[in-house]
Parts: C-alpha cells; structure tokens; sequence
C-alpha cells in the first residue's frame, strides 16, 4: 500500500519523511522502515475513510488501527515499529503546529516479550573469522580477496559496528596512530571505535597492499572495481564462511555485534563502556547484554550444582 492510498495524509507524511532523513540524519535504511509505517496507516485511514487533518483523528481510531494489524497477521514486533513510527510522527505535528495533542497518548499495544540476542561463542567465532584464510589457503580465493574479506569480519567483531556503519567507512575515518575509527551511527551521530591491535595490522596490509583507491573520502572496503560494498553484499558473502565454519546459515551481521558485545561484559568490561562503544543512546538497550551473560552463568550453575 502506498502513501497515495490517502492524498491528505501522503502529503504530510512525506514532509515527516524528509525531516527524518534531513534534518534528523536517519539512515535510509530507517527512514524506509518509518515509510512501511506510514503507507500501512495510511492504507487503514484509507479503508475506514478518516483524516488527519487539525485534531480530528482521535484514540479510538488508533486503538482499532491497532486491533486490525493484529487481525491482518502483522506481528507483534512489526506492530511495535509501527506504532514506534506514529508516535514519533504525531510528535513532530504537535512540533509543527499541526495538531494540540497526539492521538497516540493512551494507546496500548501487546507486550513484546524482548529474545536474548543470539551470538556466536569465543571458539565459534575464532572458528568464523579463520574461514577465508582457510579458503585462501586451499586456492579458493584470490589475494584481493582474502584480505579484504578478513579485513570485514575482523572490523565487525574488533569494533562491534553495524552493517551500514561498516559499509559506510572511509579512508579518512581510520586514525593509524591511535588504531581507532570515526563511526557515524544512528541518526547521524558520531563515535570513536578502537578497533584491536588484529584489525589495526589488516587495515595496514590492505591499504598497502591491496586497496584499489585510498583517498580519504574514498571507501575503506570496496569491490575490485573500487566501488563501495553493499549490506546486502556483505550479508551474502559472510553464508561463504559461516558454511566453511559448519555455523547456521541465517546467521546475520549483526550477531557478530552481538558477539562482541557479549564477549567484552563476560570478560568484566563496565557496561557504560560498551554502551559508548556500541553506539547505543539508552543503557536499558546495552542490558540485553547482561542477561546473556546471567543465562550462560545459570545454566552453568544447573548443569554443574547438586542443588540446582
């Protein structure tokens, strides 16, 4: 369903779009989930012929916005997003006049019961990360690429980046004389990632050795071709190693952020620490962590305790 399904309320919507993407830097990647958010109200404003125009668009309306997602089959998390995504709109047309009060105030949606993120242990990683030596070494990978490859997974983990952060690197974001990088993350802001003496070592033999174009604002990974990487391409080729390593499939990116997140608080990192180097604008977000960390010590103490 697209935003034209409802003319009064595309126009505006676009307008709160383009501020999410201009003036508060989300990536697009974000903006396109809060665009999901607005064509699928629209298309129910649409089907129940309300506007939103002044304050006319009232609780209850939301409220049986909400009960008809759940009946349509969306889930429990998309629901979530999605309201997450009209909060946030109604905040900005208060901002800007539109409206007095949110509709939003009041609304419930079903509790979401939050999964512990899923991560690879240290020997599973260590396991990972050996794939494409493993492939260069048995001729299935060119030079170009054994490096660059290593130089991705070991930045994923020695950083703890996201995709889009990595995929977005520069030349010019890596300080060689303190082995750290300049991340742009969430809504634009910025953050200094150490990167770990293996990784510093990578960057320094890939540079040398084998990047194609090594300007400043020239991409820090790239093809052959010196075009910058994709996140799709890069969620491609690590299935490549998760199969050399015998690891699942489904595996994504960013449980190597989870990995690394992971493995800093059992090793007794300060959780404010990780928060920083995660990016993360909340601390409640970095707790996830803790739990991991509490479920392997359990499930230790169940396993080994006679009284457990």
């Amino acid at each position: 369903m697209s935003l034209e399904a409802h003319p009064a309320f595309a126009n505006e919507a676009e307008r709160f779009l383009a501020h999410l993407e201009l003036e508060r830097r989300y990536s697009k990647y974000t903006v396109r989930n809060y665009r999901q958010a607005m064509e699928h109200f629209a298309g129910y404003l649409s089907k129940v012929g309300r506007g939103v125009a002044g304050d006319r668009l009232d609780v209850q309306t939301v409220r049986s916005y909400v009960i008809d997602a759940q009946r349509g089959g969306l889930s429990r998390r998309t629901l979530h997003l999605r309201i997450s995504a009209l909060r946030s709109y109604f905040r900005w047309r208060i901002r800007e006049g539109l409206c007095e009060h949110s509709p939003m105030t009041g609304v419930k949606v079903p509790s979401l019961r939050r999964p512990l993120p899923l991560f690879l242990t240290e020997p599973q990683m260590k396991r990972f990360l050996a794939g494409p030596k493993a492939l260069h070494d048995t001729g299935r990978l060119d030079n170009f690429t054994f490096r660059r490859d290593t130089l991705i997974f070991e930045l994923f983990y020695g950083a703890g980046l996201r995709v889009s952060e990595l995929v977005g690197l520069c030349w010019g974001d890596y300080d060689a004389a303190t082995e750290c990088l300049r991340v742009r993350g969430k809504g634009g802001k910025e953050r200094l990632c150490p990167v770990g003496k293996t990784a510093a070592a990578l960057i320094k033999d890939f540079h040398a050795e084998e990047a194609v174009v090594t300007e400043r604002s020239a991409p820090l990974l790239h093809h052959l071709s010196g075009q910058r990487l994709s996140p799709f391409w890069v969620q491609r080729r690590m299935k490549v190693y998760l199969r050399e390593a015998d690891l699942p499939e489904d595996l994504t990116p960013h449980k190597i952020r989870h990995s690394f997140a992971t493995h800093l608080l059992n090793a007794g990192a300060d959780m404010r620490v990780v928060q920083e180097l995660l990016g993360h604008s909340s601390l409640s977000t970095t707790q996830i962590y803790t739990h991991v960390g509490m479920k392997r010590l359990k499930d230790a103490h169940r396993a080994a305790h006679p009284r457990a």
